[in-house]
């Protein structure tokens, strides 16, 4: 069971956002995320809740920011309900995407998941991005190529790491995402600072 601390900043001007710490696991029906977000000054931001089925499909989504409330799941697409501070207006929303997206190194992981990609191939993918600081939705397509496996040697058994390029369809826009097993080694973005155990592998 993985558990560590990603540290998150501005990925144009490396101004500190959040310190994400969290933890997962695969289990014998997909995998869960918890994650709760703490802001550089050590108070309370926010909180990531992700379950995933044996496909990679979202079973629940849990997110919390500025005291927004997020909940979703895959229905008809994906289907979602938004809720505000005073938790008196809850706003429903379902799209027609294979996915959710957001800040969170989560959702990297859970789209590499569900794409499964071997290397050298590319496909699109439409997802529900949640942006902070109030987890407004926003539908986004991206094309993800997997471009290389690599077997790194450590201690104890060799690291697998995938190296991802993502292109965001609407702008051309380009990055490169570094992901091992259930753990994200770097991204735009985001740092992995702390990590307590070897990352788990997906079957």
């Amino acid at each position: 069971m993985p558990r560590g601390r990603y540290s998150l900043h501005d990925p144009h001007d490396h101004t500190p956002l959040a310190e994400e710490h969290f933890q997962c696991a695969v289990g014998p029906s997909g995998w869960r995320y918890v994650s709760q977000l703490t802001t550089p000054s050590g108070d309370h931001h926010g909180s990531v809740d992700l379950t995933l089925d044996e496909l990679g499909r979202p079973l629940r989504l849990e997110l919390h920011a500025a005291a927004w409330q997020v909940r979703g799941a895959a229905l008809d697409g994906v289907t979602w309900v938004r809720t505000d501070p005073t938790g008196t207006d809850a706003t429903e929303g379902n799209v027609r995407a294979h996915a959710f997206t957001g800040t969170s190194p989560a959702f990297l992981v859970a789209t590499a998941r569900l794409l499964r990609l071997t290397p050298s191939a590319a496909t699109r993918v439409r997802l529900v991005a949640f942006t902070n600081p109030v987890l407004a939705p926003r539908t986004v397509d991206q094309s993800w190529a997997l471009l290389r496996r690599e077997a790194h040697a450590t201690d104890n058994d060799p690291l697998t790491v995938d190296e991802y390029q993502v292109t965001a369809l609407d702008t051309g826009e380009q990055h490169s995402v570094h992901i091992a097993g259930d753990v994200v080694l770097s991204a735009p973005g985001i740092e992995l600072e702390d990590l307590e155990s070897p990352p788990s592998a997906f079957t």
